[in-house]
């Protein structure tokens, strides 16, 4: 199992990055805030990963912090939440408000994630609350630093509010373009919303 690459970055897109290692080309999903702290493309880069492995498929998915790969993995032992579903979750919410969710057991938090309906945030609280606890007890949290993908969406769906749309309306169409992976900055998910919605 691959549990780490170091090398430099090829390509940087939300949702999948390649890192050239020996020569070697490798393609890594990765989650909006993984992809935020990334370095510019030609730099060099270490992430954490994940093999994920199906009879039919083989894929890898990068993490900036161990706390985030961790996050990732107990995601996915929840029922009903793949890879994909876990990625998308890690994408809306960043890894130290997650886990602080998943502790207080915070649901209106965990819904407001999309892809995150009531049935799913419950089961999620069932079966990580303790994990998380225990995640919680011996690891300290770092300050974020960074803009967090969960902040760019609240400012996001705040412009559009201010612009007259409805917040339902609005959060459709951010969940939408971070779907489709069409915008990496503030201003191009904003762009890419405001497409979506005059065209919706």
């Amino acid at each position: 199992m691959i549990a780490q690459i170091r090398g430099r970055l090829t390509q940087k897109n939300p949702g999948s990055v390649i890192v050239e290692t020996n020569g070697i080309g490798y393609q890594l999903h990765v989650s909006l805030s993984t992809f935020y702290d990334l370095p510019e493309a030609d730099q060099s880069v270490q992430l954490h990963t994940y093999t994920h492995v199906r009879e039919d498929l083989l894929q890898l998915y990068g993490f900036s912090t161990p706390l985030e790969k961790e996050l990732f993995q107990i995601l996915i032992s929840v029922s009903g939440i793949g890879p994909k579903l876990a990625l998308n979750i890690l994408s809306g919410i960043s890894p130290q408000e997650l886990l602080s969710s998943l502790c207080l057991g915070n649901v209106a938090r965990l819904i407001s994630v999309p892809g995150i309906g009531h049935k799913t945030a419950e089961r999620m609280l069932l079966e990580l609350q303790e994990k998380a606890r225990r995640i919680e007890s011996r690891v300290a949290l770092p300050p974020t630093g960074r803009r967090r993908a969960d902040e760019m969406v609240e400012d996001v769906l705040s412009a559009l509010v201010n612009l007259g749309y409805r917040k339902s309306e609005a959060e459709k169409a951010v969940e939408s373009v971070l779907r489709q992976g069409t915008g990496a900055t503030l201003e191009e998910v904003l762009k890419a919303s405001l497409r979506a919605l005059s065209t919706g």
